[in-house]
């Protein structure tokens, strides 16, 4: 099935979701800027090493006055124990369904076998939401070996804020 892609300086679509811990997230309201982070769910241990990391680094990313959230298509069992079994801080969101899938632009893949997870899901994607609402960086994997290293992104996004960067890509 073809999913078309957000642009880049679309605003962020009215989206919202529970989390394990945080109430109900809505990336599109967040006051500021806001990385939203797209994962495969809890059956992806490279998921569990790169929201590791996320979770040493929340501390330089409220410095730079950037809110941080997750999301996954995961049950809100299976986000509750992946967020108790690694001790995340940040809000992690579950239940992302398909249509929110495809109205994000993202890869969906279907498990490999019930042992692995047991509903489709969604492949990495990473949204940097500006406080006008914009997407004003999107980056979308098919694989979970394709990401963004956090700490560049960090340093990138730092660079955006302090320089007023524009929107890149919109042609």
């Amino acid at each position: 099935m073809h999913t078309e892609k957000m642009a880049a300086g679309a605003v962020f679509p009215p989206l919202s979701w529970n989390t394990v811990a945080h109430g109900t997230m809505m990336p599109a309201q967040v006051d500021g800027w806001c990385l939203l982070l797209v994962y495969r769910g809890k059956h992806c241990p490279l998921c569990k090493a790169y929201l590791n990391e996320l979770n040493s680094m929340l501390g330089a990313f409220a410095d730079a006055k950037i809110s941080v959230i997750t999301l996954s298509a995961d049950s809100q069992e299976q986000a509750q124990t992946e967020v108790q079994e690694c001790g995340w801080t940040f809000p992690v969101g579950y239940g992302l369904a398909l249509p929110q899938m495809r109205t994000l632009g993202l890869y969906v893949s279907d498990p490999r076998s019930p042992e692995e997870t047991d509903r489709q899901f969604a492949e990495p994607g990473l949204f940097v939401i500006n406080p006008q609402g914009e997407t004003q960086i999107i980056d979308i994997s098919n694989a979970p070996f394709a990401r963004p290293a956090l700490p560049a992104l960090l340093k990138g996004l730092q660079f955006v804020i302090g320089k007023d960067y524009p929107i890149r890509g919109r042609a």
